[in-house]
Protein backbone atom coordinates (compact mmCIF):
# COMPACT_ATOMS: atom_id res chain seq x y z
CA UNK A 1 0.00 0.00 0.00
CA UNK A 2 0.91 3.57 -0.94
CA UNK A 3 0.21 6.58 1.10
CA UNK A 4 0.68 10.04 0.30
CA UNK A 5 0.37 12.61 3.59
CA UNK A 6 -0.41 15.74 2.54
CA UNK A 7 -0.08 19.13 4.95
CA UNK A 8 -1.46 22.54 3.66
CA UNK A 9 -0.52 26.50 5.30
CA UNK A 10 1.99 26.81 8.63
CA UNK A 11 1.73 22.72 9.54
CA UNK A 12 5.65 23.64 8.86
CA UNK A 13 5.64 25.46 11.68
CA UNK A 14 4.48 22.65 14.45
CA UNK A 15 6.29 23.05 17.29
CA UNK A 16 6.58 27.01 17.15
CA UNK A 17 3.50 28.04 16.03
CA UNK A 18 0.55 28.42 19.23
CA UNK A 19 2.08 25.20 20.88
CA UNK A 20 -0.88 25.53 23.50
CA UNK A 21 -3.10 24.21 20.52
CA UNK A 22 -0.44 22.28 18.66
CA UNK A 23 2.01 21.21 20.59
CA UNK A 24 5.49 21.07 20.80
CA UNK A 25 6.09 18.47 18.05
CA UNK A 26 8.20 19.83 15.24
CA UNK A 27 7.30 19.13 11.75
CA UNK A 28 10.62 17.07 11.57
CA UNK A 29 9.26 15.43 14.66
CA UNK A 30 5.97 14.83 12.47
CA UNK A 31 7.52 13.68 9.37
CA UNK A 32 10.19 11.46 10.98
CA UNK A 33 6.65 9.58 12.86
CA UNK A 34 4.82 9.27 10.29
CA UNK A 35 7.81 7.39 8.72
CA UNK A 36 8.86 5.06 11.44
CA UNK A 37 4.89 4.39 11.72
CA UNK A 38 4.87 3.51 8.12
CA UNK A 39 8.00 1.00 8.33
CA UNK A 40 5.99 -0.86 11.15
CA UNK A 41 3.02 -0.67 9.60
CA UNK A 42 4.35 -2.02 6.30
CA UNK A 43 3.23 0.87 4.01
CA UNK A 44 4.99 2.73 1.63
CA UNK A 45 4.78 6.93 2.34
CA UNK A 46 5.65 9.63 0.95
CA UNK A 47 4.80 13.14 3.22
CA UNK A 48 4.31 16.94 1.27
CA UNK A 49 3.64 20.09 2.53
CA UNK A 50 3.20 23.27 1.17
CA UNK A 51 1.85 26.69 1.92
CA UNK A 52 0.46 27.50 -1.76
CA UNK A 53 -3.28 25.42 -2.53
CA UNK A 54 -2.35 25.21 -5.98
CA UNK A 55 0.61 22.83 -5.26
CA UNK A 56 -1.48 20.57 -2.44
CA UNK A 57 -3.95 20.17 -5.75
CA UNK A 58 -0.88 19.14 -7.61
CA UNK A 59 0.07 16.12 -4.69
CA UNK A 60 -3.48 15.29 -4.70
CA UNK A 61 -3.88 15.20 -8.67
CA UNK A 62 -0.42 13.52 -8.46
CA UNK A 63 -2.01 10.79 -6.65
CA UNK A 64 -3.92 9.43 -9.72
CA UNK A 65 -3.10 5.34 -10.54
CA UNK A 66 -0.16 6.07 -8.36
CA UNK A 67 -1.14 6.15 -4.36
CA UNK A 68 -3.63 4.02 -2.40
CA UNK A 69 -4.62 6.44 0.47
CA UNK A 70 -4.34 10.08 1.32
CA UNK A 71 -4.09 11.54 4.76
CA UNK A 72 -4.56 15.35 4.33
CA UNK A 73 -4.34 18.27 6.74
CA UNK A 74 -4.86 21.19 4.48
CA UNK A 75 -4.83 23.42 7.67
CA UNK A 76 -6.83 27.02 6.90
CA UNK A 77 -7.73 25.74 3.32
CA UNK A 78 -10.03 22.94 4.82
CA UNK A 79 -12.38 26.21 5.74
CA UNK A 80 -12.08 27.93 2.02
CA UNK A 81 -10.72 25.87 -0.53
CA UNK A 82 -13.28 24.34 -3.20
CA UNK A 83 -10.53 23.15 -5.45
CA UNK A 84 -8.68 20.78 -3.19
CA UNK A 85 -12.02 19.22 -2.70
CA UNK A 86 -12.67 19.19 -6.47
CA UNK A 87 -9.09 17.66 -6.21
CA UNK A 88 -9.84 14.90 -3.85
CA UNK A 89 -12.96 14.11 -5.63
CA UNK A 90 -11.68 13.78 -9.25
CA UNK A 91 -8.96 11.07 -8.00
CA UNK A 92 -10.95 8.76 -6.06
CA UNK A 93 -8.56 7.99 -3.50
CA UNK A 94 -9.55 6.99 -0.55
CA UNK A 95 -8.69 9.93 2.31
CA UNK A 96 -8.70 10.71 5.86
CA UNK A 97 -9.29 14.55 6.67
CA UNK A 98 -6.90 15.59 10.08
CA UNK A 99 -6.42 17.99 11.71
CA UNK A 100 -4.37 18.19 14.86
CA UNK A 101 -6.81 20.21 17.27
CA UNK A 102 -10.23 19.79 17.88
CA UNK A 103 -11.32 22.11 15.16
CA UNK A 104 -14.75 21.38 16.13
CA UNK A 105 -14.40 23.09 19.73
CA UNK A 106 -12.72 26.17 18.55
CA UNK A 107 -13.86 29.21 16.13
CA UNK A 108 -16.99 29.18 14.60
CA UNK A 109 -15.14 29.66 10.55
CA UNK A 110 -13.48 26.52 11.45
CA UNK A 111 -16.67 24.15 11.60
CA UNK A 112 -16.98 24.36 7.64
CA UNK A 113 -14.55 21.19 5.86
CA UNK A 114 -14.99 21.47 2.28
CA UNK A 115 -12.59 18.28 1.83
CA UNK A 116 -14.74 16.69 4.36
CA UNK A 117 -17.29 16.03 1.63
CA UNK A 118 -14.41 13.98 0.06
CA UNK A 119 -13.25 11.83 2.59
CA UNK A 120 -13.59 8.21 3.89
CA UNK A 121 -13.18 9.30 7.74
CA UNK A 122 -12.13 12.58 10.19
CA UNK A 123 -9.86 12.17 12.40
CA UNK A 124 -9.81 15.64 14.84
CA UNK A 125 -7.91 16.66 18.13
CA UNK A 126 -5.90 13.57 18.55
CA UNK A 127 -2.84 15.77 18.00
CA UNK A 128 -0.28 14.26 15.87
CA UNK A 129 -1.33 10.71 16.81
CA UNK A 130 -4.47 11.24 14.63
CA UNK A 131 -1.81 11.16 11.05
CA UNK A 132 -0.93 7.55 12.55
CA UNK A 133 -4.63 6.89 13.19
CA UNK A 134 -5.46 7.90 9.79
CA UNK A 135 -3.06 5.55 8.07
CA UNK A 136 -3.94 2.35 10.03
CA UNK A 137 -7.51 3.16 9.12
CA UNK A 138 -6.78 3.23 5.07
CA UNK A 139 -4.72 -0.13 5.67
CA UNK A 140 -7.85 -1.52 7.59
CA UNK A 141 -9.61 -1.07 5.15
CA UNK A 142 -7.55 -1.98 2.40
CA UNK A 143 -7.30 -5.20 3.69
CA UNK A 144 -11.27 -5.21 3.93
CA UNK A 145 -11.98 -4.50 0.75
CA UNK A 146 -9.09 -7.01 -0.37
CA UNK A 147 -11.17 -9.84 0.99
Amino acid sequence: MKIRVINGPNINMLGVREPDIYGRVTYNDLVEMITKHAEEIGVEVDVLQSNHEGDLVDYIQDCYGKIDGIVINPGAYTHTSIAILDAAKSVSVPTVEVHISAVEKREDFRQVSYIRKACCNTITGHGVNGYLEAMDYLLEEQKKHAN
